[in-house]
């Protein structure tokens, strides 16, 4: 169903099946130069912890998390840094919980009134004391810690491979114009559900139709801007590597949400290009084998918005594929 190189860590439990899968956040913000976290109270359990719930059928886990964060306080956010996952035992079995940071800015606040009934804001060392789940304080702690290290604001920047187009060999006309498969039709309107997770407001993609096909169904249903940019075809990449790579660093230029769609061949220069922006051990979690991503795989980086510390968090996550 869905993909993440954040892989839950099951230390305590090696070999364990997952039973349960389960997301969430950890709603922040800064008040009067502090840093606050929201916990949320559920009557059915009596219980202080973080807006989380199952994963639904044809949900990738951070849209999970995004839908769980809207239906239990009203909060329509895009995610941040990945935080670690949790796991503890239930009836069924394993459970494992996947967390995200979420900034609230000044946004209403609506709790759901039957899953959650009231809300509080507060500091991380309070928060700590009153978290009903041991296990919740991990994430928790992860979040003080980028905070401290000013990890923890930032913007995403994804990089996209076009969903499966029809195969060359079936395709006569020009190469640019080779469109989607009749599958990646289906994964582009799955691209367009995963990266409303992120809500990048650019889009920068290849102008070959099988590029402009898949980001297509997301700029329709978030109005977010389109650029096409020449650099990253196949084409100008095999002529001009260093202008596919100046697309790349421009990204960064601009230090605002985005989201980059290519082809596989030009792939390994965007990574590389990616792992210039960031420490050694995230550059290390970037695809680094043929064929890096599979048709309508992304990669999100997360930018550190001081502009000096560059990437601070990788994810990778496939759509759901029916």
């Amino acid at each position: 169903m869905s993909s993440d190189a954040l892989v839950a860590d099951q230390t305590d439990h090696p070999g364990e099946p997952v039973a349960v899968t389960a997301a969430g956040a950890i709603p922040w913000r800064i008040n009067k130069d502090r840093l606050e976290v929201l916990l949320i109270h559920r009557p059915r359990y009596d219980d202080w912890s973080w807006p989380k719930g199952k994963i639904d059928a044809g949900e990738t886990v951070p849209e999970c998390a995004v839908r769980e964060v809207w239906e239990e306080i009203g909060l329509r956010a895009p995610l941040g840094i990945p935080l670690p996952p949790i796991h503890y035992h239930v009836a069924s079995g394993l459970k494992v919980v996947h967390y995200w940071a979420v900034r609230v800015n000044g946004d209403a606040l609506v709790p759901d009134g039957k899953e959650v009934d009231s809300v509080m804001w507060c500091a991380p060392e309070k928060a700590a004391r009153l978290l009903s789940n041991p296990s919740d304080v991990v994430p928790l702690e992860y979040l003080r810690d980028a905070h401290e290290r000013d990890a923890l604001e930032t913007w995403p920047l994804l990089v996209l491979r076009h969903a499966k187009a029809k195969p060359r060999s079936s395709w006569s006309k020009a190469e640019g114009e080779r469109p989607l498969a009749a599958t990646g039709t289906r994964q582009a309107q799955a691209v367009g559900r995963l990266l409303q997770s992120w809500k990048p407001m650019r889009v920068v993609t290849s102008p070959w139709l099988r590029c402009v096909a898949t980001v297509a169904p997301y700029a329709r249903a978030t109005g977010a801007k389109v650029k096409l940019a020449e650099g990253l075809t196949e084409h100008k990449h095999q002529r001009s590597p260093k202008k596919t790579a100046a697309v790349v660093n421009s990204l960064f230029d601009k230090q605002r949400s985005v989201v980059v769609c290519t082809h596989r061949p030009a792939l390994p220069t965007v990574l590389r290009q990616l792992a210039a922006h960031m420490p050694a051990h995230l550059a290390k979690r970037l695809p680094a084998h043929e064929p890096y991503l599979s048709p309508g795989e992304v990669v999100v980086c997360h930018v550190a918005c001081n502009g000096r510390k560059g990437v601070v968090a990788v994810e990778q996550f496939k759509p759901f594929e029916d």
